[in-house]
């Protein structure tokens, strides 16, 4: 997927749409069981900036800030809201049996 996520010649959007497709759910499989502590949101957050860097091309040496780059991609971070959601749907169907 480095191909598709870092060519040049395919939009922004269409590299996000990708990313969320491809990528994101290989991410957050099993996330309904998992136990989120600081430390492994603090990674989480930190992964899902990585490939939005990659995505537009900054290295990790510029000095961009986090809103800097999300303001470029034109884009919020969702992982972590997405797999509190996905915990939610899951405790509902647990306690519904």
């Amino acid at each position: 997927m480095k191909t598709i996520l870092t060519n040049k010649h395919i939009s922004i959007q269409t590299r996000k749409i990708a990313l969320q497709c491809y990528i994101e759910p290989v991410l957050m499989y099993g996330c309904e069981a998992w136990t989120i502590s600081k430390q492994i949101q603090n990674k989480l957050e930190a992964t899902e900036m990585w490939f939005l860097r990659r995505m537009l091309r900054i290295p990790w040496t510029a000095k961009k800030t986090n809103e800097r780059v999300l303001n470029e991609a034109n884009k919020r971070r969702s992982l972590i809201r997405t797999i509190r959601k996905r915990q939610a749907t899951f405790l509902g169907h647990v306690m519904r049996r």
